[in-house]
């Protein structure tokens, strides 16, 4: 469609903002009904803003495709329900490891960056929409078929408000919302702007499949590490694991913003910023799965996973309104994301109790009203 740097970045955002809010009430509503109907309703609802897309998109009609990028997100609010869905399975000393398997799901990021261009080559742009379709439609059948909510899973009917200003009441909720914001927005926001970043002549020049093929592998090491980061947290303190994940972001952001040579360089470098990226996200929700009262699991997790969309939906603005076009260059929106990420790191050092010490708080509180 021929975009600016900037009409590029608003569309590819949309649907992150969207997902990001959205899940908030899909939350809430999955405390309500249960996960396995809003993940096959999710699903299904999702089939018509992906036909949307590919019918303004193939049209070159900007306006109405933008509105249909809105409409996409709703497939974004998945993480919403899928959290609490796992989380009710597992005892708590696993759940690190469970949601961290779920949250690996983030591999279809890698599965469209490297295919997506390819159908499009080799049957059309509406034609790759609708086999998108027909594969959500397969996975609701079978999400319908196989799914069933945990045996000691039971319905939240309390209202809507109440029960979100109650979850928004938690600490857990908004410290757990500062480092997602970082961690899991990082990833989108790369997983998002990747493409368009390294398409830059200035900086590596690909072509369309190239860019799609390298950002698969960015997407894919992120989901092998997010299960590895649950499991550690399982182990070691998740508070551990989350500012190991913030110091390595920060250190190989800094070296991205040198441009590597590719590409062993470079790919060594963004592979090692999604690994941290990856053991960020699980070690994030290993650590809210522990402190979360078990009936505010999918609210806590809707504002949280909120948090986490909503920081991928700003960074690819900011890296579209801050490229030097004199320069062509992005260096503004790097250094700005390796500041955040130092700001992160040290408020969760000094400020955040690991669980242990939120248990032994506990502890002795109950031993002083018994």
């Amino acid at each position: 469609m021929d975009l600016s740097a900037s009409r590029s970045a608003v569309l590819v955002a949309m649907p992150v903002l969207v997902g990001s809010l959205g899940r908030i009430p899909v939350g809430v509503l999955t405390d309500r009904f249960g996960g396995r109907r809003m993940l096959v309703a999710v699903t299904v609802v999702s089939i018509v803003p992906v036909l949307l897309v590919g019918w303004f998109g193939a049209a070159g009609s900007y306006i109405p495709m933008l509105a249909s990028a809105l409409l996409l997100g709703v497939a974004g609010t998945i993480f919403a329900v899928g959290i609490p869905f796992a989380n009710a399975w597992y005892p708590p000393a696993r759940r690190g490891m469970a949601t961290g398997v779920f949250g690996a799901g983030m591999v279809g990021t890698a599965v469209s960056a490297f295919f997506t261009p390819r159908l499009v080559d080799w049957f059309g742009d509406w034609q790759t929409h609708v086999i998108i379709a027909i594969a959500l439609a397969a996975t609701a059948v079978i999400g319908f078929l196989l799914l069933s909510d945990a045996p000691d899973w039971a319905p939240q009917p309390d209202p809507f408000c109440p029960k979100l200003w109650a979850a928004a009441k938690l600490p857990v909720t908004w410290n757990m919302c500062v480092l997602y914001a970082l961690v899991f927005g990082g990833f989108v926001a790369f997983s998002t702007y990747l493409p368009t970043y390294i398409q830059n002549i200035d900086v590596y020049d690909f072509d369309p499949v190239q860019a799609g093929t390298r950002t698969a592998i960015f997407a894919l090491a992120a989901v092998i590490a997010r299960p590895i980061g649950g499991a550690l947290s399982d182990r070691i303190e998740p508070k551990s694991v989350v500012l190991v994940s913030l110091g390595g972001t920060a250190i190989m952001a800094s070296i991205v913003n040198i441009q590597p040579v590719p590409e062993v360089q470079a790919g060594l470098v963004f592979g090692a910023l999604a690994f941290f990226l990856g053991i960020g996200t699980g070690g994030v929700f290993a650590w809210l799965s522990r402190l979360a009262p078990a009936n505010r699991v999918g609210s806590v997790t809707g504002i949280v996973s909120a948090a986490g969309g909503l920081g991928g939906y700003f960074p690819p603005l900011i890296m579209g309104a801050t490229f030097d076009e004199a320069g062509n260059n992005y260096h503004l929106g790097l250094i700005l994301l390796v500041s955040a990420t130092v700001i992160v790191l040290v408020y969760t050092a000094i400020l955040l109790p690991d669980t242990d010490s939120d248990h032994r708080v506990q502890s002795v509180r109950r031993k002083d009203l018994s």
